[in-house]
C-alpha cells in the first residue's frame, strides 16, 4: 500500500526504529517538482518537468550511525528501509558525537518566512515560456553588437520538507524558488564574449523583470570586448559585487565548523581575534524574511538563528551544526543542512558582508591604478594556509576612470592579508543567492598577466 508523505508516517517511522532497538532516530522528507525552460533565438530548446519524492531514516545505535533512503513509500519499501538502516548502524564504528541535538535546542516555533509564494506555484507554462523569451529577447534588441546567444532560461522549483525525531521534534515548511537568465553573445570584430546574467527570488513579485536581466546580461558581454592582458603587478583590487559574493563563498570553507575541527582552517583557535579591519562585518542569518536561505529550522531540527561571523573585524562565531558544535564544545548556530542520506553537514543559510556607505562610483574613484574585477573563474583556495588565486577579468583602472577591460589574467594574495587589507565597502547589497556581497576595495593583490 502506498503512503503519503505526512509527519505521522515519519513519526511512525522514528517510532518502529526505536523498537527495533534505536538509540535515536530522525526521518525527513523531501517532495520536489521542478520545471525548467530554455530557448534560443525565441526557439525551445529544452523543457522539462519533474516531480521527486523521498523519505531519509538516519539511526543511531550507542554512538554508531547509518542512514538510508527511499523513493518507495509502499510497507514493504518501508520495512526494508528500517531493517538496513537499523541494521547497518550496528555494525558502523563509534563516535562519542554522533546523537540527536539536546531536548532544549530543537526548535519550538515556526515562524512564516514567506518561503511560499502561490504566484509561483500556479505559475502557467506558457508565461514561463514567455518570460525566458522575454530576457533573450531583450538583450538581442538592444546593441547591434549583441550577434548571437546562448539563450534566456526560466525555472521554477516547489518544495517541501518534513523532519521528524525520536526526541519529539516535528516540523515542516513549503518553498517556492523562480530564477530568470539570459547568456548573450557580443562580437566585435573577430572577438566574441559571452555573459550570463539572471536573479533568483522565492516571490515573483521580487524577481528583476525579464527585460532587466537581458539588458544587464547583455551590457556585462558588451564591457568584455577588446580585453587583454595586463603587465604583471600588485595594485589596489575592486571586486564588483558579483565578483565579490565569489570572495566571500570562497571564505566559508574557512569559517565551516568541519574545516575548524579537523585544524583544516587558517581560522583554528581565532576566536574573539581581530582578524579584518573594524569596518568588516560578515553575518549569517537564516531568519530573513523570503530570503533563498531563510528556513524555520535547520536540518537538524534546531531553530535558525541570524550568527554573526564577524563584527567589527573580531571572529565571534563558526558555522556549526549539532555533531560539529559537540566536537569543539559550542552551541550550534543552526547551521544544518542535510539531503535525504548521511548526517547532517554543515551548510550557510544567507551569508552576507553587511553594506558600507561607499558607492560603486566612488570606490572605483578612488583607485589611482588599480583592477576592477567583474568575474572569477576557476578555483583556487587554500582554507588552510589562506592563499588565494583565481583567474579574473575586469576592467583596469587609471586615475580613477576604467581605461580598458582586461582578461586572462590571475588575482593572488592570501585571506589574512586579504580580510585586514579591506579598505572601501560598498553601498550596494543585492541578493541573488544565499550568498551577497557590495563592491569593496582590497589595499593589494597581486595580478598576474604579461
Amino acid at each position: 500500500m502506498k503512503n503519503q508523505l505526512t509527519a505521522e508516517l515519519l513519526d511512525t517511522i522514528v517510532k518502529r526504529a526505536s523498537r527495533l532497538g534505536a538509540t535515536g532516530a530522525e526521518a525527513v522528507g523531501f517532495e520536489t517538482t521542478e520545471f525548467h525552460v530554455e530557448v534560443r533565438l525565441g526557439q525551445i530548446e529544452k523543457l522539462q518537468e519533474a516531480a521527486s519524492r523521498g523519505i531519509g531514516l538516519r539511526v543511531l545505535h550507542e554512538g554508531r550511525q547509518a542512514s538510508c533512503s527511499t523513493s518507495d513509500l509502499s510497507d514493504e519499501a518501508i520495512d526494508e528501509l528500517l531493517n538496513n538502516a537499523v541494521e547497518m548502524a550496528r555494525r558502523t564504528s563509534q563516535d562519542e558525537a554522533a546523537m540527536l541535538p539536546a531536548f532544549d535546542d530543537y526548535a519550538r516555533t515556526f515562524p512564516d518566512l514567506g518561503l511560499y509564494d502561490e504566484a509561483i506555484a500556479l505559475l502557467p507554462t506558457g508565461d514561463k515560456v514567455e518570460m525566458a523569451r522575454a530576457c533573450e529577447d531583450a538583450a538581442l534588441k538592444s546593441d547591434p553588437r549583441i550577434r548571437n546567444s546562448e539563450g534566456g532560461a526560466c525555472s521554477t522549483v516547489i518544495g517541501r520538507q518534513v523532519l521528524v525525531t525520536s526526541e519529539g521534534f516535528s516540523g515542516e515548511f513549503n518553498t517556492t524558488v523562480c530564477s530568470l537568465m539570459s547568456a548573450p553573445i557580443a562580437g566585435e570584430g573577430d572577438q566574441m564574449q559571452v555573459a550570463g546574467w539572471g536573479d533568483r527570488q522565492r516571490s515573483l513579485k521580487s524577481l528583476e523583470t525579464p527585460e532587466t536581466i537581458g539588458l544587464e546580461a547583455a551590457r556585462r558581454a558588451l564591457r568584455k570586448l577588446g580585453g587583454r592582458k595586463v603587465n604583471t603587478r600588485t595594485v589596489p583590487i575592486v571586486f564588483e559585487a558579483s565578483a565579490a559574493e565569489d570572495l566571500l563563498g570562497d571564505f566559508t570553507g574557512a569559517v565551516d565548523g568541519t574545516s575548524i575541527f579537523r585544524k583544516a582552517s587558517f581560522l583554528v583557535g581565532k576566536l574573539g581575534e581581530q582578524i579584518a579591519v573594524p569596518e568588516l562585518n560578515i553575518i549569517d542569518d537564516g531568519t530573513m524574511m523570503g530570503a533563498l536561505g531563510s528556513r524555520p529550522f535547520d536540518g537538524d531540527g534546531c531553530p535558525s538563528q541570524r550568527t554573526v561571523i564577524i563584527e567589527n573585524g573580531l571572529l565571534k562565531n563558526y558555522l556549526l551544526n549539532t555533531y560539529t558544535a559537540r566536537k569543539l564544545g559550542l552551541r550550534p548556530t543552526g547551521n544544518a543542512q542535510r539531503g535525504l542520506t548521511g548526517a547532517p553537514s554543515v551548510g550557510i543559510t544567507n551569508f552576507f558582508i553587511s553594506p558600507g556607505k561607499y558607492s560603486p562610483e566612488e570606490i572605483i574613484a578612488s583607485v589611482k591604478t588599480g583592477f576592477l574585477v567583474t568575474e572569477m573563474i576557476g578555483f583556487g583556495f587554500n582554507p588552510v594556509t589562506g592563499d588565494y588565486s583565481r583567474g579574473a577579468s575586469g576592467w583596469w583602472i587609471e586615475d580613477g576612470k576604467l581605461i580598458h577591460p582586461v582578461e586572462e589574467v590571475t588575482i593572488a594574495g592570501n585571506f589574512k592579508e586579504i580580510l585586514r587589507g579591506i579598505e572601501m565597502i560598498g553601498n550596494d547589497l543585492k541578493f541573488r543567492s544565499r550568498i551577497a556581497a557590495p563592491t569593496i576595495k582590497i589595499d593589494r593583490m597581486t595580478v598576474s598577466g604579461n
